[in-house]
């Protein structure tokens, strides 16, 4: 092997000084500046603490009000949300109102003031609405403090609203800008109330996005997107097949190509070429001499993965989620039973914006500029890969154009980072090539499942067993959160009594199962996770046994829902809202779907037609109880686009494997839904209160399920395994 400096030479390299354009102490109080400069969000703006009021508020001498926020916005709209909570509880303008990323190692020096930044599972608002609320309440009540002070009365005479403080019986009022700094370092009352929803005048309203006019203007800088002076690129290949190794490389057959400044072995299976820009660095690459060592997961294919999981779907060993009665019992002594496999393969990311991260490393401190849903992930990447101590590392939250969970991990951090330390004092943008974020991603796991159900003379469900076979997430990605029953997160929407997404049937007899079975694909969290295999299998199944005994899906379920009055509420509201009682339009046909996820209830009404075989989505009526809706707006662009992506999958998406690689390289294997293919969605919102729910991924499962089981309905043909591009749905 060949190569002009290895990732581990680099603590070898002579010592650069530190540049003045990062200043540390800035970063420590929440800010950063730069002695060089390049587009960054508006709202985005280095703070002093001078106007601080609290954490999460700073508020300018011309009463700009900034809130920072910790969670990451990734285009799915929590950004404004998150905003809005504050802003309520603050009672400050709305028009005045700006924004601020935190940092990791902000949050850190502050003693995690900012809590959890992690954005995954829906949780930027039903992960902390309470403590974000509080936040503005806390500032709001120093705000009024400091004014009664000035004025010597008691503060419980002052009142405040849009960012003005009064004293009504003296007539004197003063606004929140003029106060601040006297604010600061006022401890705030321990038990301050918070408002009812009810009287919300800024939160639960359908507000504009706050960084709309960032993305219109183009100030907004996304993560591949940023520039520095005296940047380089990186790009890195690592082996097609998942476990396969770097065996060797000839550096020297590329490095005297223009721009190329190194070739270089990342680690034990990836090999990076850095350049002056993109596309010299991904030319290089593409003429490097690369051998790779596969191994034995060469012989792998979807074939012989789809052989595991059937042999798994009657293994005699399993893990148990969700048990009552018993269920094996009834059905072997059963006269009638329904049987049916389902099979749902796996399914990549796929977001516009491909990995990508800017670091730049010396002796004394590393700094990355990263698109993240994991910062704090990100940072511990960054100090590990650094070889510095945490307090010489920062990460500087990026927006993201798009992500979907493919952000979560911390993998494609560290490689940046192991490269920049090749080159210290140089900032080094690495960025993946399309075909290599596709190839290298963190796969919807593979899954199939069988179910066995009994129906007694009047066709009343007695026994239902379930048993999934597939690939564990929680094995790969997140082994700590294992238990005695497997991989918890396989259970979503099917477990007997959870706040996350209980089953929302009561059946007699009931057995769950999981057979793990774990290929060498790297699995990853996939925006819905688990819920939508789960919502496809069970939602598809209960219309088969409905079928099976000639009842209409919806009167079925209802027989089965009756102790689930929040499942019912919203699959009630689905129904009605597409017109169930009323036959549909010559030719068309209506399916519909519920579960509970996120810590939601959902469900959907989809009307179909299909004409000589081909597919058309007319209407997709949702409904979702989130318990509490901050921004109806943002519920509905979410449901609208959660709809986009579980189509696209129902409809095109699959990733296949041969010779151990995946085959889907780009978009043109790895098809997406087109406008012409989306239904007409309508939202119906519904918060019932008393609990917070997710909103991004829940309803991405009901559209599948609805959709499918229109198609039955329409066609008398029942499509068990994704996706549909597979399927004949050919009449004759």
């Amino acid at each position: 092997m060949s190569a002009t400096l290895s990732a581990s030479d680099a603590n070898r390299q002579a010592r650069v000084s530190r540049r003045k354009f990062l200043g540390g102490a800035a970063a420590a109080a929440g800010a950063f500046t730069f002695g060089f400069t390049f587009p960054l969000p508006f709202g985005a703006v280095a703070q002093t603490t001078a106007r601080e009021v609290n954490a999460w508020v700073v508020i300018q001498p011309d009463e700009t009000v900034i809130i920072r926020v910790a969670r990451i916005e990734m285009g799915q709209g929590a950004l404004t949300g998150l905003v809005q909570l504050v802003a309520e509880e603050l009672d400050c303008d709305w028009d005045k109102v700006r924004y601020e990323m935190v940092n990791p190692a902000a949050n850190k020096a502050r003693g995690m003031v900012w809590k959890a930044q992690q954005t995954g599972g829906s949780r930027s608002i039903r992960g902390s609405h309470d403590y974000l609320r509080l936040g503005g309440a806390q500032a709001r009540a120093v705000l009024i403090e400091a004014a009664a002070r000035s004025w010597s009365v008691p503060a419980g005479e002052c009142r405040a609203a849009k960012g003005v403080i009064s004293h009504t019986s003296s007539g004197r009022s003063t606004t929140y800008g003029a106060i601040a700094p006297s604010a600061n370092g006022i401890t705030p009352p321990a038990d301050i109330a918070l408002k009812d929803p009810k009287d919300w005048t800024i939160a639960g309203q359908p507000l504009k996005r706050i960084d709309t006019m960032d993305k219109l203007d183009g100030s907004l800088v996304y993560g591949m997107d940023i520039r520095m002076p005296g940047m380089v690129v990186a790009i890195p290949k690592a082996c097609p097949v998942h476990g396969g190794k770097l065996r060797s490389f000839d550096a020297a057959a590329v490095s005297g190509m223009r721009g190329v400044k190194q070739v270089l072995k990342v680690d034990d299976e990836t090999v990076a070429v850095v350049a002056d820009t993109f596309w010299r660095a991904k030319t290089a690459l593409d003429a490097l001499p690369i051998e790779w060592d596969e191994g034995d997961n060469a012989k792998v294919s979807s074939d012989t993965i789809s052989a595991m999981l059937r042999e798994a779907l009657a293994a005699p060993e399993a893990f148990v989620g969700n048990r009552s009665g018993d269920a094996p019992a009834v059905l072997s002594r059963a006269s009638r039973i329904i049987e049916a496999d389902y099979g749902f393969p796996y399914q990549n990311h796929a977001p516009m914006e491909v990995i990508s991260a800017t670091v730049r490393w010396t002796p004394e401190r590393c700094e990355a500029w990263v698109p993240t849903q994991a910062p704090d992930v990100a940072l511990t990447a960054v100090v590990n890969a650094s070889g510095l101590a945490p307090e010489a590392c920062d990460v500087h939250v990026m927006r993201i154009g798009g992500s979907f969970g493919r952000r979560l991990s911390g993998e494609y951090v560290r490689m940046a980072t192991l490269i920049a330390k090749t080159m210290p004092g140089t900032p080094v943008k690495m960025m993946w090539t399309r075909e290599e974020d596709m190839l290298q991603g963190r796969f919807h796991p593979v899954t199939q499942a069988r179910f066995r159900a009994s129906l007694d003379a009047q066709g009343n469900v007695e026994a239902l067993h379930m048993r999934i076979a597939g690939q564990s997430i929680a094995s790969f990605a997140a082994p700590q959160i294992m238990t005695s029953n497997g991989d918890p997160l396989v259970y979503q929407g099917l477990l007997p009594d959870s706040p996350e997404g209980h089953l929302g049937y009561t059946i007699p007899n009931v057995l769950i199962e999981f057979a793990m079975r774990n290929p060498h694909i790297r699995p990853g969290f996939w925006r819905g996770v688990n819920l939508n295999q789960n919502a496809v299998y069970m939602e598809c199944f209960i219309d088969e046994m409905a079928a099976a005994t000639g009842q209409d899906p919806l009167a079925f379920r209802r027989k089965l829902m009756r102790n689930h009055p929040k499942h019912l509420a919203v699959l009630e509201a689905a129904t009605k809202g597409i017109g169930w009682d009323t036959p549909p339009a010559p030719g068309r046909a209506r399916g519909v779907a519920q579960i509970m996820g996120f810590g939601s209830y959902v469900a959907a009404a989809a009307e179909v037609s299909v004409t000589n075989g081909q597919l058309k989505m007319h209407r997709i009526v949702a409904a979702t109880d989130p318990g509490h809706v901050v921004n109806p707006q943002q519920v509905e662009a979410q449901v609208g686009g959660s709809f986009v992506y579980g189509l696209s999958a129902m409809i095109h998406g699959e990733c296949t494997v041969k010779d151990g690689r995946i085959e889907q390289e780009n978009f043109d294997t790895y098809n997406v839904l087109r406008l012409d293919e989306m239904p007409e969605v309508e939202v119906i919102s519904m918060p019932s209160g008393g609990f917070w729910g997710g909103v991004g991924e829940p309803t991405i499962a009901v559209a599948a399920p609805a959709v499918l089981n229109a198609i039955f309905a329409a066609t008398g043909k029942r499509v068990r395994q994704l996706p549909l591009k597979n399927a004949d749905l050919n009449l004759s």
